[in-house]
């Protein structure tokens, strides 16, 4: 580190967060493209609802620290010659390190948009079309089963009707949903 001993003081500052600050980005940003998902380790004593509870995002943990300082150091460092005067270098310093944070932030929450749900719920059936698989007594009397597709998956399901029997390939319609596993269903 002889490079940086003949630097003034604010500037060599700067270069000390920067480095260190630099390396453990690049390690997160390597583990987080090969899907490691470790986390920092790190976790605040007190709740920052900032989305009433809709986000993954806490406010302080090492991902953020490390956002801010490397926006901080590396303003600073390219700043240094254009600003002469020092407390508005460090001020936009500061504010840089809050945008990262903030675009950080934007970033993620772009990121979680694209997430998908795709598990089974059976409250998806309702009013859904299925194929009856096996027959379905009449009147609540028995389970025949129906063939029914949710989010591009088809599940096998145990139906009950209120009516008349209704006989296997026969389409029907989901009416409602009983016990929370058995499907009502009636001819279309």
């Amino acid at each position: 580190m002889e490079l940086l001993e003949n630097l003034p003081y604010l500037l060599k500052s700067f270069w000390y967060i920067a480095i260190p600050t630099s390396l453990i980005f690049i390690i997160q940003a390597i583990i987080t493209f090969t899907g490691l998902d470790l986390t920092d380790g790190i976790e605040s004593d007190f709740d920052t609802d900032l989305n009433n509870g809709s986000s993954d995002f806490q406010l302080f943990s090492l991902r953020n620290l490390i956002n801010f300082l490397l926006g901080f150091s590396w303003t600073g460092i390219s700043f240094y010659k254009i600003i002469n005067n020092q407390l508005l270098l460090i001020l936009l310093s500061l504010a840089m390190g809050v945008l990262f944070i903030i675009l950080f932030f934007f970033i993620i929450r772009q990121v979680q948009k694209l997430a998908e749900d795709n598990s089974f719920k059976i409250i998806n059936t309702l009013h859904k079309t299925a194929e009856v698989y096996l027959t379905i007594p009449e009147n609540k009397k028995g389970k025949g089963k129906i063939m029914i597709s949710v989010n591009g998956a088809f599940h096998e399901l145990e139906a009950m009707t209120e009516n008349e029997r209704i006989p296997s390939g026969t389409v029907v319609k989901v009416v409602k949903i009983e016990n929370n596993n058995i499907l009502i269903v009636e001819t279309i």
